[in-house]
């Protein structure tokens, strides 16, 4: 059987069974209409019953069969119905045609059929198609088709073009129709149902997935289905069976990379299957009895760079590409379940794993994110960006895998850790220096604070200062430089010590409280926090994921490097009576919150 989408002007879209296509404004389809996104809908065929699914993206809405279809809704699309692309213009009639085995009437040539983007491969799967009730898959069917050239503008559809008024209302009406919830909801369980049918395809097709333990249990996942907690997306593909022995896998640069050559996709399918061993590799895993996951860090999404419906249908279709039943952990946003960190996979274990324990042990993660230097290999020129992914099997105690040496057998590369690492920081070590020195004073004194922001300073002066009478000045709480010098005044008035907690980090902003304490005549001293750099980060990032440190504000990047750019070391020359060095050491309040601080968090 085939399936095609035919234009009045000759453009011809050709869909396989089951496999997910974008479509929209470009050389495919011949639609050059600015109002038509350049990913207006997804198609999905499903030649057992005879129909196509289509799933509205864009922001100005198709219409099928007459009705209007808003962005998230679906609709069904049979033989000889027609698709209008965008608003009621750019007709494509659909039409499904059944080999010459004489089991079927005859049907019109024109039809509808998922296809790659290209026009020769259309063509020639449609023949292939057409000669063979169920085509055979080579190992070529596992990469999708290059695809038109796009421009970093096709990552973001839904900001669109300047549109008419008459455009407007019309998607205003859509709008009105449904609520955005019931549209979404209606999309997923339409594109559920197709999974499910697609799953079902491969096991008949695939002997190794037949024979895998994932596909005969009893307990395998039934239907697809995508769940979401806080920054987690989580979808289980139909098949998908619990497991002692877990083979987790990265996703982009591991199981994927782009089909533009770029290193970040310019659309969301600029996409392939990075090696062609990949699909036989899992297969054979699932045979054994693994489960397969997978796990990506996607911040894009909480940027509001990358739709969460774009990046869900992306998914379903590496899936579909796979024919293999896999489950898949999105880390939306920053926070605990972002690589690194372990979030993910603890929610895998405790969660989403039918109650089967996993076997550290037997289970393995594989990442390209290794923490591999320049020219790590022949031919391989760049670093890798990061080592997240051998740090988050660190995290966890998997033995790690470069997708190079664990699909293609190459030998392992050298790698570098972070010089930071959050398991050494002792915390029974001293806490500040020289440790004849005195905390507090029993005379007037100003205490100023020289650190990084997360460096300890606040949880040391509320622990140790404050409670000894101590007026505590904070300009993120005053607001102002100006306003921090004239409490400061208003306190040594009134002959109370003040602690001054902010980073200070030059002469300049120092100078300012050593002054004041001299016209009131009390002394100054300097308390310097030693954290480095990477452990105020750390802190930073350890004070995001912990919910019982919501009280500090997350720090931007840009002013961890202000402080480093402007740091001059503290001088008893600046007028300091005493300087003493204040070490950050780790205090929990439970044992949970230690098992998170001692995670690396970054690589």
């Amino acid at each position: 059987m085939s399936c095609s989408l035919v234009s009045n002007t000759g453009a011809r879209i050709v869909l396989e069974d089951g496999r997910a296509v974008i479509v929209g404004r470009g050389p495919d389809t011949g639609v050059t209409d600015k109002r038509c996104s350049r990913h207006q809908v997804k198609l999905v065929a499903c030649f057992a019953e005879q129909n196509v699914v289509v799933t509205q993206l864009g922001p100005n809405p198709s219409f099928l069969e007459g009705q209007e279809l808003g962005r998230g809704q679906s609709g069904k699309l049979s033989h000889g119905g027609t698709l209008y692309l965008v608003n009621q213009s750019h007709p494509f009639t659909a039409n499904f045609s059944l080999s010459s085995n004489g089991t079927a009437a005859n049907m019109p040539k024109r039809g509808l059929k998922v296809t790659d983007k290209t026009k020769s491969t259309g063509n020639r799967r449609e023949n292939e198609a057409q000669s063979s009730p169920t085509p055979k898959r080579s190992i070529k069917d596992f990469f999708s088709a290059s695809p038109v050239k796009s421009s970093k503008r096709r990552l973001s559809p839904e900001r669109g073009h300047p549109e008419p008024k008459r455009q407007r209302r019309d998607e205003d009406s859509s709008d009105r129709a449904m609520d955005e919830e019931e549209e979404e909801r209606l999309a997923e369980e339409k594109l559920q149902q197709l999974q499910e049918f697609a799953a079902k395809s491969a096991a008949k097709e695939s002997k190794a997935i037949e024979a895998s333990p994932s596909s005969s249990s009893a307990n395998a996942c039934v239907k697809s289905s995508w769940q979401q907690t806080g920054n987690l997306l989580v979808y289980t593909a139909a098949g998908v069976t619990a497991s002692e022995k877990i083979a987790g896998f990265d996703i982009d640069g591991c199981i994927i990379t782009t089909k533009s050559g770029k290193v970040f996709p310019t659309a969301p399918d600029d996409w392939k299957i990075l090696y062609p061993e990949i699909q036989p590799k899992l297969a054979s895993l699932l045979k054994k009895g693994y489960k397969v996951v997978f796990f990506t860090n996607q911040l894009g999404i909480a940027k509001g760079k990358l739709r969460p419906e774009v990046f869900k249908s992306k998914v379903e279709d590496i899936l579909t590409t796979l024919q293999l039943p896999v489950q898949v952990f999105v880390a939306t946003g920053p926070g605990v379940y972002r690589k690194p960190v372990t979030g993910m996979w603890t929610h895998l274990c405790e969660k989403a794993n039918d109650g089967v324990a996993v076997d550290l042990q037997q289970s393995f993660f594989v990442g390209d994110a290794a923490g591999r230097p320049e020219n790590w290999a022949p031919g391989k020129k760049k670093k890798d960006f990061s080592c997240s992914d051998r740090l988050f099997a660190l995290n966890i105690g998997l033995q790690f895998h470069t997708p190079e040496e664990f699909f293609l057998g190459w030998k392992s590369a050298p790698f570098s850790l972070p010089d930071f690492n959050p398991r050494e920081l002792d915390s029974a070590s001293r806490l500040y220096d020289p440790p004849s020195a005195s905390l507090t004073s029993s005379h007037t004194e100003v205490v100023v604070a020289v650190g990084y922001p997360a460096s300890g300073k606040s949880t040391f002066f509320h622990a140790h200062i404050i409670p000894k009478g101590y007026v505590y000045v904070n300009r993120d709480t005053l607001g102002s430089w100006q306003k921090c010098v004239a409490a400061c005044e208003r306190a040594l008035r009134k002959g109370r010590s003040v602690a001054i907690d902010n980073t200070n980090p030059d002469l300049e902003s120092r100078k300012r409280y050593v002054d004041v304490a001299k016209a009131a005549g009390a002394s100054c001293r300097c308390f310097h926090f030693s954290a480095s750099l990477e452990l105020a980060k750390h802190n930073n990032r350890f004070r995001e994921m912990a919910p019982s440190d919501s009280k500090h504000a997350k720090v931007n990047d840009m002013v961890f490097h202000s402080y480093k750019k402007h740091f001059v070391a503290p001088a008893l020359s600046e007028g300091f009576s005493e300087i003493l060095q204040i070490h950050f050491v780790p205090d929990f309040k439970d044992r949970q919150s230690e098992v998170l601080f001692r995670q690396f968090s970054e690589g």
